[in-house]
């Protein structure tokens, strides 16, 4: 058997499927190149990382290059001999794996690695990415005393200036890694073995999303059609069970099998059949009083709390479109905030919307829950206003309800009852086909790029993309409501 060379994240890899860490050393030109999300996700870990050693200062960093890995080791061992007691990236390699450590203190009764997370919890995928660390620095001679997590602490709240020692929580996980290093072991070879034979042939599974999405899976599923049984939503049948039974297709499935939700979805779906309860959506409409106020909040999410009084990975709301009609049959005024992007934009954000809503105003949203979980953010960072924010809070109506019911249903939106399925199906001419910023993760995104931004030009080329998208987001619920009462007239 080869001893082939591996990666602490091509390790990591091959655990969630040996089939991704194949195709990652012999096709890697097959991955899917990460989105602006996913960049902007392992960007903000690095960043977490780099902040994480100010909780140990005066280290020594060996700085990564990917084409002088001997080097760093190299200057990894000098660093110790040296007597360096804290060191970031420390590099090592024993039985041909590589691994770089986010921070190595020396303590003791030996050298302590601390493995650096960007989540707000220690997670059970977190333990064989610090395994595989402890099991290359033993075997390279290190004696290795303690293994710790350091992760975001989610209950802290930013005041000032960053205060590092209560912005992470460090939890001891030796005894966790420890017992894995057995396994380790074991993975490495299973994965040497596939390697060295070149048996890749797993079939598609939970492991291409599980615990991450894997960047391979555009690739492994290629061979799914349209209207697959997995298009199915809601829970119901296994869906792989079916597929390794050879039922790929939802007219393939036989519908006694199903539940009540996912057979109406395939016999629409078959049918190309539309279904609209008249009664259960006039009822629905019924709720809707003036005034009444159409909506929409866009927000970020960013590890290190950008602002005084917010927290790590808090949804901070930057942008509101608000349509306001006041009388039945009334003139639409259209109302909009986005913030400075250097600036907390909540407080703003907060003071035109409450002059903006009337009092005792209908307030509509699609997935109101989102909003509804905003509004009570703000009214616990400002507590003046939580009155009159709870008496925004208590008159909202859910438009997503009368979809996710069924009430309404049309076959092209298979199962989903998103606004980005819904609004196109119903308004054909309203699709977010062609818009720069075509959903909230692009709108966060779109917004944390304004923050870095300095031309100009290209800050009011996002400002506008972020006002158009948040404005369709409204107008488009503006439009459904009016397709609602089309179709129970």
């Amino acid at each position: 058997m080869n001893n082939h060379f591996l990666s602490k994240s091509q390790f990591t890899r091959g655990l969630q499927c040996h089939k991704s860490l194949w195709l990652y050393k012999n096709n890697p030109e097959l991955r899917t190149e990460p989105d602006a999300a996913t960049q902007a996700r392992f960007d903000s870990g690095t960043e977490v990382g780099i902040l994480a050693h100010q909780l140990f200062p005066g280290g020594k960093l060996i700085k990564y290059d990917r084409s002088k890995f001997e080097e760093k080791m190299k200057e990894t061992q000098a660093a110790i001999e040296a007597g360096v007691e804290t060191i970031y990236e420390a590099t090592f390699s024993y039985d041909n794996i590589l691994v770089m450590v986010d921070i190595l203190r020396k303590e003791t009764l030996g050298w302590e690695i601390l493995e650096v997370k960007s989540s707000n919890s220690l997670k059970e995928e977190h333990l064989p990415d610090a395994a595989i660390q402890c099991y290359v620095l033993a075997g390279a001679g290190m004696d290795v005393s303690k293994i710790k997590l350091v992760h975001l602490n989610g209950k802290y709240k930013r005041q000032g200036d960053i205060n590092v020692k209560e912005l992470f929580v460090i939890e001891d996980i030796t005894a966790n890694v420890r017992d894995l290093q057995v396994f380790v072991k074991e993975q490495v070879n299973k994965m040497r073995v596939m390697l060295d034979s070149g048996v890749h042939d797993l079939d598609i599974g939970p492991q291409c999303e599980s615990p991450y999405l894997c960047d391979f899976k555009e690739h492994c599923w290629k061979h799914i059609p349209d209207d697959s049984v997995f298009d199915l939503r809601e829970r119901g049948i296994d869906k792989y069970a079916l597929y390794r039974q050879g039922v790929i297709m939802q007219k393939d499935i036989p519908l006694a099998i199903l539940n009540s939700k996912q057979r109406f979805q395939v016999e629409s779906t078959l049918k190309k059949q539309d279904t609209v309860d008249k009664s259960k959506t006039s009822e629905f409409l019924r709720r809707l009083r003036h005034p009444v106020c159409y909506l929409d909040f866009e927000t970020f999410m960013v590890p290190i709390p950008p602002f005084g009084g917010t927290s790590p990975w808090q949804q901070i709301p930057f942008q509101y479109s608000l349509y306001l009609q006041t009388d039945k049959g009334g003139k639409l005024e259209h109302y909009e905030f986005l913030g400075t992007p250097s600036l907390d934009p909540q407080k703003d954000l907060l003071d035109t919307l409450l002059k903006t809503v009337p009092n005792g105003a209908c307030m509509v949203a699609y997935n109101a829950a989102f909003e509804i979980r905003v509004l009570n953010a703000l009214a616990v960072s400002f507590p003046k206003h939580a009155t009159r924010i709870n008496s925004i809070i208590d008159n909202f109506v859910d438009l997503m309800e009368p979809f996710r019911k069924r009430h309404i249903y049309y076959w092209q939106v298979k199962g989903s009852y998103s606004l980005k399925e819904v609004l196109p199906a119903l308004v054909p001419n309203m699709s977010y086909d062609g818009m720069q910023v075509s959903d909230g993760n692009m709108a966060s995104q779109a917004y944390l790029r304004m923050r870095i931004v300095e031309d100009a030009e290209e800050q009011m080329r996002i400002r506008k993309a972020l006002l158009e998208y948040c404005k369709q987001d409204t107008m488009g619920m503006v439009e459904i409501v009016k397709k609602m009462k089309a179709l129970i007239e």
